[in-house]
């Protein structure tokens, strides 16, 4: 399990036993910490900080160590803040800091000086806060009681973005062709994307792939198809095309193990060798939490990724949706969702339906796909975009909702949902803000999750909720 240091500040002014009260009400602590956290992250409780030397080392051991994700920093006593300097410049993990006392209450009627030295987070945090603040350090706040069930679920949100954000630091991504010719928006710095997000994105020919799904036998296809049987229903004849697709995914399923890839993309201009444009398979890979990105579209394959193991433990779906079309009944306007094949059955209301039928796009043979339709509830949807200077997320509040009528001609998965505050306000939002229509749609996650994300890896965000306004 992934580890947190919990991070005590002090000094020597206040003589060995206030230090050993630091000591003992740091454990005391990280043990209850620990018993409301252990489903999520181990917090790991370090030696005092009582000098520049000490701050050093034990900032750099916490960048050095693979299972450490982060720090939880907190000053009991005051902790002079330019002992920190050089720790916090060494510093390379997110940095949760804690602004709390020990004691939730004050014992007003014997409370003395050296109560009021030893506990004296008000002032040392205040310190300690400055110099983050000076040095620019990017960090969360939390405020209040470490027992109190608010900041227990802050401290478990910090938890999982920290997760994520090792997760993505050590990301490998494979593109499968190029970006799709002539579209600008799902572009971008693949060496920035490295840079800031530790994203390793590299091209691969569609040709290393058809060497894998040549040598597939009969054997594993069967396997994959009793996989499909258990969890779809078949609502197809043409089991030939199933089959295509299952060999499909077992050979991505060996390739991304091989090549130790977290998330894809692949572009129906460039699948030269494979008869289906892929649809069942990677609807089906997506919903274990492998990124993807259509056409080429490597900033939203890793993004999703990276809020799959964001959400891990979450109730809710996450995964890779473009926008498509609306219904723009005046007062009850809608935005329908969709693919041409690549919607993950995590979203599915209803048990998916395996169908094959014709594509109007790519010139290969009717894929095998997933049919259904999406599930209800709150959600938010999140695009990255390359700024040319800067990447930007927009988050934006939508509210998903049960399809209004039947949609018997059209043979792909669909989400229908509302936009946030209102439709007018939520679209022109959206493109002002220049929002792709490629986004990673999650119930799972929600706008504070992303603006963490952002600001840890100090990224541009925009977000669309009941406030904005153009």
């Amino acid at each position: 399990m992934k580890s947190l240091y919990f991070i005590t500040g002090s000094q020597d002014l206040y003589g060995e036993e206030t230090l050993k009260r630091v000591a003992g009400d740091s454990a005391e602590m990280v043990k209850y910490l620990n018993g409301k956290l252990k489903d999520t992250v181990k917090i790991v409780c370090v030696s005092t900080v009582r000098n520049s030397d000490e701050a050093e080392n034990i900032c750099l051991k916490a960048t050095c160590d693979k299972d450490c994700v982060g720090v939880i920093c907190w000053m009991h006593t005051f902790s002079p803040s330019k002992m920190w300097i050089r720790g916090l410049q060494a510093l390379k993990k997110p940095m949760l800091h804690l602004h709390t006392q020990a004691n939730e209450k004050l014992p007003y009627k014997t409370i003395d000086m050296d109560f009021m030295n030893l506990n004296q987070s008000a002032h040392g945090d205040r310190e300690f806060g400055f110099i983050c603040t000076r040095l620019g350090i990017k960090r969360e706040v939390v405020v209040g009681f470490y027992r109190h069930d608010d900041v227990i679920e802050k401290i478990r949100a910090f938890a999982r973005v920290a997760i994520a954000l090792n997760f993505s630091r050590g990301m490998r991504v494979a593109m499968f062709g190029g970006n799709m010719r002539d579209v600008a928006v799902t572009d971008g710095d693949r060496v920035e994307s490295e840079i800031r997000y530790g994203w390793n994105v590299n091209y691969f020919g569609i040709g290393d792939l058809i060497e894998i799904v040549d040598a597939v036998t009969e054997e594993e296809i069967n396997g994959k198809m009793s996989e499909y049987e258990n969890k779809y229903k078949f609502a197809t004849d043409d089991i030939k095309a199933v089959r295509e697709q299952a060999k499909y995914q077992i050979a991505l399923e060996k390739f991304l193990a091989r090549e130790r890839i977290s998330a894809f993309t692949d572009n129906f201009q460039d699948l030269n060798g494979l008869k289906q444009l892929p649809g069942l398979s990677v609807q089906d890979l997506m919903s274990k939490g492998v990124g993807f990105g259509a056409e080429g579209d490597y900033k939203t394959g890793a993004l999703m990724a990276v809020m799959c193991k964001m959400a891990e433990g979450r109730r809710g779906a996450t995964a890779f949706m473009e926008d498509y079309t609306y219904d723009l009944t005046a007062g009850s306007e809608k935005e329908l969702a969709s693919h041409m094949l690549e919607v993950s059955p995590a979203f599915a209301a209803n048990r998916p339906e395996i169908m094959v039928c014709p594509l109007s796009i790519g010139g290969k043979e009717p894929p095998a796909r997933l049919v259904f339709d999406g599930i209800a509830g709150d959600g938010i949807a999140v695009s990255m975009i390359d700024m040319g200077t800067h990447f930007r997320l927009v988050c934006a509040k939508i509210k998903l909702i049960k399809r209004p009528e039947a949609m018997p001609k059209l043979p792909v998965a669909r989400l229908t949902w509302e936009l946030v505050p209102d439709f007018k306000t939520g679209a022109a939002a959206w493109l002002y803000a220049g929002g792709a229509h490629h986004a990673v749609v999650s119930t799972a996650l929600n706008i504070e999750d992303i603006k963490l994300f952002a600001k840890l890896t100090e990224t541009e965000i925009i977000v669309i909720d009941e406030n904005t306004e153009i």
